[in-house]
């Protein structure tokens, strides 16, 4: 945690408004905490999709994804779709991953392909940085950003476990070529099956290129 919380001081992050963050062209898909994604819910189910890249394949050609990501909307930059006009339309119930960006605490390769600890996303590609922060403003965004990044992982074991339980009742596998065939039809505009994991469950979505 102090580490964490030394290179937020070092850093010295503010933000600019400049937007970035809030397009794929920027930073690809935001993926939701299954707590954001019943806020979501709330507040416009159309804001919700399934994550891009499932992580298996069973042999029929269903996919299945470890939870939802927010909706992009169809121009250049691949806008959040709660952006209007450069500005967050629920900034004040904005969910964790936009709260702690950009701050994160797990491993990643960099742009040379070596795998180590990253705590900043878009290091000096937006915003202002050699801000003051306050000791305890530095802890308390260390706190909340490894809060996340537990909570993450352990949606992600909750997913694992649970499509274990499901492949070994309903006798199904991971086929990797089913998965390169279908995913090669996507992309020519057949529509694929994708069972979204959220809340202990998984939702069925059909979806079209």
């Amino acid at each position: 945690m102090e580490r964490l919380a030394g290179v937020i001081k070092e850093v010295g992050f503010r933000c600019t408004r400049c937007a970035k963050c809030c397009t794929q062209a920027f930073n690809g898909h935001v993926f939701l905490l299954d707590r954001d994604v019943t806020a979501a819910k709330a507040i416009d189910p159309a804001a919700l999709e399934p994550a891009p890249k499932p992580e298996f394949c069973d042999q029929n050609g269903t996919f299945y994804v470890s939870g939802y990501a927010l909706r992009a909307k169809d121009d250049e930059a691949g806008s959040c779709y709660f952006l209007e006009n450069g500005r967050c339309q629920i900034y004040d119930r904005r969910f964790a991953i936009c709260r702690i960006y950009p701050y994160m605490l797990h491993r990643e390769p960099d742009e040379t392909g070596k795998v180590d600890w990253r705590q900043i996303a878009g290091l000096d590609q937006h915003g202002e940085y050699g801000t003051v922060i306050p000791a305890d403003g530095c802890l308390a965004i260390a706190r909340e950003t490894t809060e996340y990044e537990n909570a993450f992982l352990t949606q992600e074991i909750d997913f694992l476990e649970t499509i274990n339980e499901h492949f070994t009742r309903k006798r199904l596998r991971h086929v990797q070529k089913v998965y390169d065939d279908r995913m090669r039809a996507f992309a020519k505009g057949e529509p694929i099956t994708v069972m979204a994991y959220y809340d202990g469950q998984l939702e069925k979505h059909r979806i079209t290129p």
